[in-house]
């Protein structure tokens, strides 16, 4: 079966990782991407990093708005998906380059498959949850990661094609949990963290001694938005226990031209490398996010979190947290209160370091579920 594989973002480089592998053992895939993340450290890294083939097909879309960026994909995938005529397309989660995936492909008259099929988060202000929906409703093959996306498809009339497969992403995080667990990881992040513009950290680069925050959404750019999360990292921030914080370049701009200055208690540096990311998560005492795939990698490592949205289309990750993980909005004194609660500074070392001691994540089988999904070679 010849597949055209479509990434643009560093979430969906994530999730390529884990399935090319086995998706290449049996079928014949193209990779195309798109480059709506195209500067190196947002993604060309990446890469490297995971192991990724270099693309058969990079489009350098880059930036701008949602129209035009997706327009722009459309223009450039036509041309690409007629030539090399496949069976099928498979487009990942739910950016404007899984939109304009699955749309080329439908328009002349090729199956897709989605991968992170039927997550809702009820929300149709954003962008991403239009691109899932859209993508789902024209799939041929809906992958879904858990019970509830499954469910949400059924409710929208979705059956056929369907297939709960588990999450991706879970399954390359337990490829690099043993490297990510060790305390010796701290010391190959903070020379990371120093690459990405942070001032010396080796010191206090230590189990539980910093929180971990991640800001990218586009709602979270918006100018109410831009006034409320940085004091709720603020409040987070403590002479002992600073904020790291990996910056989108987006979100770094809204702030530039907002004139908004972060406190010093938040140290802000460069998008981070996938296993830095992770070892940053396991060892901080908490996670502050508005990121999707943060929020489950802090589920499956155990670190408490708090979600920087008012909603999330992974409610399982809430759900099955006992209180660890907190969808808290831009709520600060709210954000105050759960932080206090589920990191306590007085515990938060010892917890750090009895989560990392423990720590035994398993693979889900995700991309061999898909594969066999997807039939013969």
């Amino acid at each position: 079966m010849k597949i055209v594989s479509v990434v643009g973002t560093r979430p969906q480089l994530i999730k390529a990782a884990a399935l090319l592998p086995g998706l290449r053992a049996h079928h014949d895939d193209v990779l195309v991407d798109t480059g709506q993340h195209w500067d190196e450290r947002m993604a060309g890294a990446f890469f490297a990093e995971l192991g990724l083939p270099r693309p058969d097909h990079a489009l350098g879309v880059g930036g701008g708005g949602h129209a035009a960026q997706t327009g722009r994909m459309l223009v450039a995938l036509e041309p690409i998906l007629d030539a090399e005529s496949p069976d099928a397309v498979l487009v990942y989660g739910d950016t404007n380059s899984t939109l304009a995936g699955a749309l080329a492909a439908t328009k002349l008259g090729i199956p897709v498959a989605h991968v992170e099929a039927g997550l809702r988060s009820f929300d149709r202000r954003m962008p991403e949850e239009i691109n899932r929906v859209v993508a789902d409703h024209l799939a041929a093959w809906c992958f879904a990661p858990t019970t509830t996306a499954v469910a949400n498809l059924a409710r929208e009339g979705i059956l056929d094609g369907v297939v709960e497969v588990g999450d991706l992403m879970q399954d390359l995080a337990a490829r690099v949990a043993v490297e990510v667990r060790d305390r010796a990881a701290l010391g190959v992040a903070a020379d990371a963290l120093a690459d990405a513009g942070a001032p010396d950290l080796a010191g206090m680069l230590t189990p539980g001694g910093f929180i971990f925050a991640t800001i990218h959404r586009a709602e979270n750019r918006e100018a109410a938005a831009l006034a409320a999360w940085p004091p709720i990292l603020a409040d987070a921030a403590r002479p002992d226990r600073p904020v790291i914080l990996a910056l989108h370049p987006g979100t770094r701009a809204a702030l530039h031209d907002s004139a908004i200055v972060l406190p010093p208690g938040v140290i802000v540096v460069e998008p981070l490398g996938y296993r830095t990311s992770l070892t940053l998560q396991l060892h901080a005492a908490a996670v502050l996010t508005d990121s999707g795939g943060v929020q489950r990698e802090a589920a499956w490592l155990g670190t408490p979190c708090l979600v920087l949205r008012v909603t999330t289309e992974w409610v399982e990750a809430v759900a099955e947290s006992r209180g660890r993980i907190v969808v808290v909005g831009l709520d600060r004194a709210l954000a105050a209160r759960e932080l206090a609660r589920i990191a306590p500074a007085r515990t938060s070392e010892a917890l750090a370091r009895a989560r990392a001691e423990t720590l035994d994540l398993r693979p889900v089988g995700a991309a061999r579920r898909i594969v066999d999904a997807l039939g013969p070679t």
